[in-house]
Parts: C-alpha cells; structure tokens; sequence
C-alpha cells in the first residue's frame, strides 16, 4: 500500500500562495491543496505584511512623483 504523507506548507509556500492571491491566479488545484497545508495564522500574517510592504511602495512612488 502507498501511504502518502502530507507535508506542512514553509513559508516560501505560504507567500507563493498569498502573493498568487494577490492578483487572483490561483488555479482550483492549487487553492484546495493550499488549503489543507497552510498554517490559516501564517497566511494572515504573511498577508498583512504585504498589504503594508504594497502600501508603503505606493506611498513612497506618490512622494517621488509629487517631491
């Protein structure tokens, strides 16, 4: 018998999944299995460091684009 053995999503896996969120191409395939690895903690925390990091790109290109 094969027994399959599930592995726990790193943190690499974590930011593919969420930076592919981002901009809404994930496939079916990809979201379920992203779905049982993930750790739901570590995606919301990875989410909001690259909401902030997004933020302040776009604060810093406003500054450069007005200064």
């Amino acid at each position: 018998m094969k027994e399959t053995t599930t592995r726990k999503a790193g943190l690499l896996d974590t930011l593919k999944a969420v930076g592919a969120s981002f901009f809404g191409v994930r496939a079916n395939r990809a979201r379920e299995h992203d779905m049982s690895n993930l750790n739901p903690l570590h995606v919301i925390l990875v989410g909001i460091g690259l909401a902030a990091t997004f933020v302040i790109i776009l604060v810093l290109i406003a500054r450069a684009a007005v200064g």
